[in-house]
């Protein structure tokens, strides 16, 4: 039984990885894909960060209670 191995094409990725990056392109590149970015104004922002919070604060009070629950519950089958 002899074992054959996969012919590696002679396309486009070998080139691809040859080909360096020199970090002062890399570094116009950057800037000019942040160039791009649309970015939220102050008041989007401030919405951004209340929702987050507000969000965050409703997550953390269901985990709580569901493990002040759990936590009983355990203790009454168990203890």
């Amino acid at each position: 039984m002899t074992q054959s191995r996969p012919v590696r094409s002679s396309g486009s990725s070998s080139s691809a990885r040859d080909k360096r990056t020199s970090p002062a392109t890399f570094y116009r590149q950057v800037v000019a894909e942040l160039r791009k970015v649309v970015w939220p104004s102050q008041q989007q922002l401030i919405t951004y960060f209340v929702v987050v919070l507000v969000f965050v604060l409703v997550v953390m009070t269901i985990v709580s209670l569901l493990d002040l629950g759990f936590g009983r519950l355990v203790f009454k089958v168990f203890g």
